[in-house]
């Protein structure tokens, strides 16, 4: 037994897809394989040992395999692109874990596909790093997300401004349908398309969706929320997605892409790190908005097939849509309210006064968003050391702060809570990048280090007390940068 494939999606009519294999690489060595999730899904471990490196690498297509890559559009940082699809990923197949979820497995940087554009379709060993890295630490974070299978160097160069060392991501996924993939279709008028994929979408996402009155309404409506809540849940872990375009807003919900992807340092709610992001449209405090901009470009694509009246169609989007500041503010104000340790009496108003005013505190003085709360948690303990000052230029602001905090009504479980929402270790930027330059030399041992380190992000580990600190001046990374 093998990688125990039950394929749908290459079922759907050709133009969803182009049939693909990946390219053969010269000489791969398997960086890292993720044997926890391999047993999620149903991987045997005596056959990944026989076969995860020429699998993983793309050198072998295993028995029950049908690789594609599938077809998708989307708004690039405001503009429309109608065809874009996988131009460096190769889908696999599709596999029902042990607890009955259907999951896609992707070699991505596998080579040209029919959607490469003039681009070679591979990926730079770096951002294949960057992606493992990041992608299990949201998920230990408590985010959805894609995942991490295994992470492959190709033993092949591939040209950017550099050489640099090429690498596969094996990403794993509920699925890679994206509001860009519906943005496809629509751009092309392909009615029945949009139908036989709005209908896949409910089949495996949200399966209550065909018991509605109106399904693709309920699709609609399942979609805002789970896009909604996912921003709610990353905002409050200083998250900062970097390339929120249509094309990387999964229609299932998890974070999907870790290009230039990063963790704030010192708060600010127009934090960029995206080299590409020259007008700050993704930055850390647009990201509610912009979320909210994709989906309506999502329901945009639906207005064919959510109802016979074009009328009525609209009307039934911009009431679904109507609903997302509430989807959005509800989770995100319990997240911030729990991190603060605050009961719910304080009621939403409030509530959200108090994070307003917080956060602006920390923009005007430049504190470390991650050391703020986990000190905050600390002093909520009893720690005797614990201290928020230090990290405040001004000392003064910080105890007017903590006047204001002691007074507001406390959760009678405050300390579990804010121990359970105020990590101790994030995927620091800095961290990232010492991590892939020693393995760019062949040194794998702070990658392996650092991916052990973020599996346990709230629980305190004394062995890993050196990545809780925030970067030294010449440490700060200022950009990142997406892997094509």
């Amino acid at each position: 037994m093998g990688i125990p494939f039950d394929n749908t999606y290459v079922k759907l009519p050709e133009r969803f897809f182009e049939k693909q294999e990946p390219a053969k690489v010269p000489d791969p060595i398997l960086m890292r394989i993720n044997l926890s999730l391999a047993a999620e899904l149903g991987i045997p471990t005596g056959w990944l040992e026989q076969n995860a490196l020429e699998v993983f690498s793309g050198n072998s297509i295993p028995e029950g395999a049908e690789p594609i890559s599938q077809a998708y559009a989307g708004h690039q940082f405001g503009g429309f692109v109608p065809r874009l699809g996988d131009g460096r990923a190769i889908l696999l197949g599709e596999v029902l874990d042990r607890q009955g979820k259907r999951r896609d497995i992707q070699l991505k940087g596998a080579g040209r596909t029919a959607f490469s554009r003039g681009g070679d379709g591979k990926s730079a060993l770096g951002p294949v790093l960057r992606e493992y890295i990041v992608s299990e630490a949201m998920t230990a974070l408590g985010v959805p997300s894609t995942r991490a299978l295994a992470a492959v160097f190709t033993g092949e160069a591939v040209q950017r401004e550099t050489p640099q060392p090429g690498g596969i991501l094996t990403r794993v996924a509920a699925s890679h349908i994206r509001v860009g993939t519906f943005q496809y279709f629509a751009a092309q008028q392909d009615t029945e398309a949009l139908l036989l994929l709005a209908n896949h979408c409910i089949e495996r996402h949200y399966p209550h969706a065909a018991e509605a009155q109106n399904p693709i309404l309920a699709l609609l409506e399942a979609v805002i929320e789970a896009q909604a809540k996912l921003i709610a849940t990353w905002l409050p872990l200083g998250f900062i997605h970097g390339v929120m375009n249509t094309d990387n807003v999964s229609i299932s919900g998890e974070t999907i892409d870790y290009g230039p992807c990063a963790f704030m340092d010192d708060f600010h709610p127009d934090c960029v790190f995206s080299y590409i992001d020259r007008n700050a449209r993704y930055a850390w405090g647009n990201q509610p908005t912009i979320c909210h901009w994709n989906l309506t470009r999502f329901a945009e694509t639906l207005l064919p097939i959510l109802d016979p009246s074009a009328d009525r169609a609209k009307e039934l989007a911009q009431e679904a849509m109507g609903k997302f500041l509430d989807l959005f503010q509800l989770p995100y104000l319990q997240n911030f309210r729990e991190k603060l340790g605050l009961d719910r009496e304080i009621g939403l108003e409030n509530s959200a006064a108090f994070v307003k005013s917080t956060l602006g505190i920390l923009a005007k003085e430049e504190v470390d968003f991650t050391l703020f709360f986990r000190h905050l948690t600390r002093l909520a303990a009893d720690d005797p050391a614990a201290d928020i000052r230090g990290l405040f230029k001004n000392p003064t602001a910080a105890e007017r702060w903590l006047n204001d905090w002691r007074d507001l009504p406390k959760a009678a479980d405050r300390v579990d809570l804010m121990r359970s929402r105020n990590p101790i270790r994030i995927p620091r930027n800095h961290r990232i990048e010492q991590v892939i330059e020693e393995a760019v030399d062949g040194k794998l041992a702070a990658f392996h280090r650092l991916v052990d380190a973020l599996a346990k992000p709230y629980e305190e580990n004394a062995d890993y007390a050196d990545l809780e600190a925030a970067p030294l001046p010449h440490e700060r990374v200022q950009n990142t940068f997406c892997g094509t």
